[in-house]
């Protein structure tokens, strides 16, 4: 096994400051382009902007390290892409369809303190998602939420219920969030996979919204603000 071949190969100097230049190069057009968006971070990209930068990535790739590949047609293809991204930033704005289209609609996942089911069948997030992302907004059970969004950038956005409208709700922390073996008379249960809150007469009964059968106890305490 040789490893100057496998590490330097017929690699020059010369070359070697060329790839250093190239790189320079396309990481300012690429830092470039992102300036251009607006964007101020990669949480704030939607799944089509994802798209444009991964294409960006592949564009850059190649001239940063193979010398057959003229820098001007890199420049020319991302300055295409710059021009596209526009246009059709200026589409979607002027046209809901378009935006609609392109980057899809935000998601209820919780609608007066139970999950929205029909969003979690079609398996846009899962529990451990957006339970995490409560949680980490200071969620503590569904009780507390009005709505929950899923945003098309990938957010979670919720408008809480005022404290007096807090009613008990499925617990999202894992110590709190155990599944019942055995029920009790007078105690609400929540069920892990929709919320529904009711009481139960055995512990494998099945709910009525999303035949689930694994059900937690309630808490309803208020949010801490």
């Amino acid at each position: 096994m040789d490893w100057a071949t496998i590490f330097i190969n017929d690699t020059t100097w010369e070359f070697t400051a060329e790839i250093l230049l190239r790189c320079a190069l396309m990481y300012t057009m690429i830092i470039l382009f992102l300036r251009l968006t607006g964007k101020r971070g990669v949480r704030q990209l939607s799944i089509f902007e994802v798209a444009i930068i991964l294409s960006l990535g592949s564009i850059a790739g190649d001239p940063m390290f193979t010398e057959d590949i003229p820098l001007i047609q890199a420049v020319l293809v991302m300055s295409v892409i710059i021009i596209m991204y526009r246009l059709t930033t200026w589409l979607m704005m002027k046209y809901q369809w378009f935006e609609d289209l392109l980057e899809g609609k935000p998601i209820y996942i919780v609608e007066d303190g139970v999950l929205v089911v029909e969003e979690i069948k079609k398996g846009k997030m899962s529990h451990d998602e957006f339970f995490a992302e409560m949680r980490q907004q200071g969620v503590e059970h569904l009780g507390q939420v009005r709505t929950g969004l899923l945003e098309t950038d990938g957010k979670f956005s919720i408008l809480f219920f005022k404290s007096d409208e807090v009613r008990p709700g499925l617990p999202l922390f894992p110590k709190t969030c155990s599944i019942v073996q055995q029920v009790k008379a007078g105690q609400l249960y929540a069920c892990i996979y929709c919320g529904q809150v009711q009481p139960l007469l055995h512990a494998d009964q099945q709910c009525p919204r999303c035949d689930s059968s694994q059900w937690a106890e309630t808490i309803d305490c208020l949010r801490i603000t």
